[in-house]
């Protein structure tokens, strides 16, 4: 058989499928590919037919069936069409990178199509996967050889751009591993919420400085976790069991993470949180959200006071990654459908155990080890790096009878 590709463009309106399939039957074609997207009411549809006989009857007839509708085509017949990259011994894209910009600029995305070029990479489809709170796209890749060291390089390369061009670039492999997660995990200080908890307590105990020193060393990977914990839980000794409730009612939620937690549950995913913080502090956040599970440390208290110790097993860095594994089992799932979120430096075991580490506008020693990492503060980009689009989002929610969140 002869094929013929056949490229259609012009405004989106009713009619045009049908005019240009019923232009096709009549000449017997048999359907091999049919690609279409709409951009701000532009059609573009792309038929790969293979015919039988007289191509050029099938283009004619086609050129005056588009002529009824006011659409513009283009005809290739033959060799014209050029090579099917799918076909047997070919490889399809060997890589999804997911790019995100507040604004994604055009200056920014040349530079990123500019730097595949010179690695040899191709881009094989792009798609808007979100317009709010950020731009994203999905570029679908292959590489000229699929080797270890060009997965590198490629990574490498986009990270550069996107360190300079302002931009979020997570970069997976192609294939059905992508679409497999089935679990998260999030941190919660800075994270799923703003801010620091334990810096709100010192507030009420007059040691807010003291305590955001020690945070800070410990979040940069300067000091032991469990230490500087402990450090911190000290100086708030002394404080009354209230403030606890009081600072649980103040905390913020991060911008999009009641958006990110409804949308995995819609899908099916086992949701929750392994925190360095405290469980009396987060109850009301697991409640809220409907969370699966949740592993925290428990703050003494004797006689409605805190003592300044932590009662029971610290749970540190290595403590978050053992707590992940184990949720992970509980609910008999793989480690490589894992997904886990942080920001710091206690969380870098526990985003190497999951099978995608995100770090969430995370300190360098977390980036450094992550996946991927986003810098913008909406923890909703965690669903565009997995692939899910706004659009989907804003269906579901509307479906829900949910109001839309954009302003």
């Amino acid at each position: 058989m002869t094929p013929v590709l056949i490229t259609t463009t012009g405004p989106d309106k009713p009619g045009v499928t049908s005019v240009l399939f019923a232009a096709l039957t009549r000449h017997g074609a048999e359907m091999l590919d049919v690609e279409q997207v709409v951009i701000r009411g532009q059609l573009v549809l792309g038929v790969l037919v293979g015919i039988d006989s007289d191509p050029e009857a099938l283009q004619e007839a086609v050129e005056q069936a588009m002529a009824t509708v006011s659409m513009h085509v283009d005809v290739r017949i033959g060799e014209a069409i050029g090579e099917d990259p799918y076909a047997p011994g070919r490889q399809g894209s060997s890589h999804v990178a997911v790019i995100l910009g507040r604004p994604l600029s055009a200056r920014a995305f040349t530079e990123v199509a500019r730097r595949l070029a010179s690695l040899g990479a191709n881009i094989d489809a792009i798609r808007r996967i979100a317009d709010y709170p950020v731009t994203g796209l999905e570029i679908h890749l292959s590489v000229a050889k699929d080797t270890e060291q060009a997965d590198q390089d490629l990574r490498a390369a986009l990270a550069e751009v996107a360190s300079s061009g302002g931009l979020d670039i997570a970069i997976e492999r192609a294939g059905l591993e992508r679409r497999a997660k089935r679990m998260i995990v999030f941190d919660v200080d800075s994270t799923l919420v703003q801010g620091e908890v334990i810096e709100m307590l010192a507030a009420h105990a007059g040691v807010e400085p003291q305590v955001r020193e020690i945070t800070e060393a410990a979040m940069r990977g300067e000091l032991n976790f469990s230490e500087s914990l402990e450090r911190r839980v000290a100086l708030l000794a002394g404080l009354p069991e209230s403030v606890l409730d009081e600072v649980a009612a103040s905390i913020l939620l991060t911008p999009g993470a009641r958006t990110t937690v409804r949308t995995l549950k819609r899908l099916g995913f086992r949701c929750g949180v392994v925190s360095g913080g405290f469980t009396r502090i987060i109850a009301r956040i697991i409640d809220e959200l409907g969370l699966d599970f949740a592993a925290a440390n428990e703050l003494e208290i004797v006689d409605g006071t805190l003592t300044g110790r932590v009662a029971g097993q610290i749970i540190d860095r290595e403590g978050k990654a053992t707590a992940l594994r184990r949720f992970a089992a509980e609910y008999g799932v793989p480690l490589a459908q894992c997904v886990a979120v942080g920001d710091g430096a206690n969380d870098i075991d526990m985003l190497r155990a999951a099978g995608m580490g995100v770090a969430f506008n995370a300190k360098p020693a977390l980036k450094e080890v992550a996946d991927t990492a986003l810098s913008h503060p909406y923890l909703d980009a965690v669903l565009f790096v997995l692939g899910v689009t706004r659009a989907e989002v804003e269906a579901a929610d509307a479906a829900d009878g949910l109001e839309s969140l954009r302003p």
